[in-house]
């Protein structure tokens, strides 16, 4: 419901109401990210942080409905709290696709309006559906009345042209109106010619200040702030004034970093993992998927960040590398790369260093 009351329909039925469903936390999450946050990247994390809440790779509506179904939305239980990003422009495909979602059992639906890619660009979808309010508005609709679980948007604080604030703040309203109360904000623009996706990541300046004056402007709605936070230093600051704070690449290329997340941002006073508990509690994980018939590197390649900037990061990455890929190849591979790791890398927990 917008701040007037009125639900957004345009030619389709607005979200009946519904009995209040706990939503899953927004305080921190690890951003959607295509070929790394799989279902075995989430698994490995969840290892590192029980609260922490883990996204999908954005799967296309395309994907679900005419492919390989469970290859797609099938994740492991102990995932939870897990989301499923979609990408389509299409209402009617996505409330579909969100429908078929909850009885996958994930706890929230998220609509990328975000990815700069020539490929998304292409099918209308991703970033420049934020040319095209209307178009996401009527999605979410029709999204939300297909399920009770909480949907949704990731998007960028502006594209091309499109980035005056104005323009931003008016996306926020008219999809705001059709229901959404969720944002998540990558705070760059994205340009959707002349820059690859890898530059738009990089070259539009970070604007950090346009999403907290969002939060200022909108202060009834979760604003989650996306782009450029690399540590839980910095997490813990932006929290000071965002609702809540989603991660990127700096959680896949050195993922000890959320083995703080449970203490430092969610209050648990249980002790963080070390390395090693990491890895050892997800052999089981990875025994079965081998056995499954899934080779080693699909999943071991997850934790190649995990000794960054460590003695012993070059020995892991190394066998993992040239072994896991391997006819064969088994959870020696894993314990062979351990032996070249000095017990007080592996023993380290998050603020306490162990003697070497």
């Amino acid at each position: 419901m917008g701040a007037g009351g009125a639900a957004y329909t345009d030619g389709l039925m607005s979200a009946p109401a519904r009995p209040a469903k706990p939503t899953p936390p927004h305080t921190l999450s690890v951003a959607p990210m295509m070929d790394w946050t799989d279902r075995h990247c989430r698994v490995f994390h969840r290892n590192l942080t029980r609260r922490t809440l883990l996204y999908t790779e954005m799967v296309t509506t395309g994907a679900i409905l005419h492919g390989d179904r469970d290859r797609h939305l099938a994740f492991d239980a102990g995932e939870h709290p897990v989301a499923l990003q979609l990408g389509g422009s299409d209402a009617r495909a996505l409330a579909e696709c969100t429908r078929i979602a909850a009885g996958y059992g994930y706890d929230e639906v998220n609509l990328n309006c975000g990815c700069p890619s020539d490929r998304v660009s292409s099918g209308s979808f991703g970033a420049c559906l934020m040319g095209t309010p209307d178009v996401v508005a009527r999605a979410v609709d029709a999204m939300r009345a297909a399920t009770t679980l909480p949907v949704t948007v990731k998007h960028r604080i502006g594209i091309d042209d499109l980035d005056s604030y104005e323009h931003l703040t008016g996306f926020i309203r008219t999809v705001e109106a059709a229901g959404c109360d969720t944002f998540i904000v990558h705070a760059r623009k994205a340009w959707l010619s002349g820059l690859s996706p890898k530059e738009n990541r990089e070259i539009p300046p970070l604007r950090h200040e346009v999403v907290r004056q969002l939060k200022a402007d909108f202060p009834h709605l979760t604003i989650v702030l996306n782009g450029g936070v690399l540590t839980m230093d910095a997490a813990q600051d932006a929290l000071a004034w965002a609702d809540g704070v989603m991660i990127g690449r700096a959680a896949y290329q050195d993922p000890f970093i959320l083995a703080r997340a449970d203490q430092d941002i969610f209050g648990e006073h249980t002790l963080p993992v070390t390395r090693r508990e990491a890895i050892h509690a997800y052999l089981p994980y990875v025994a079965a998927q081998l056995q499954a018939g899934q080779p080693l590197n699909r999943m071991m390649k997850h934790t190649l960040g995990l000794f960054a900037g460590q003695p012993g990061a070059r020995h892991w990455k190394r066998t993992i590398s040239e072994q896991g890929h391997k006819p064969g190849a088994g959870l020696e591979v894993v314990h062979a790369a351990l032996a070249g790791v000095p017990d007080h890398v592996l023993d380290e927990r998050p603020g306490q260093r162990v003697p070497a």
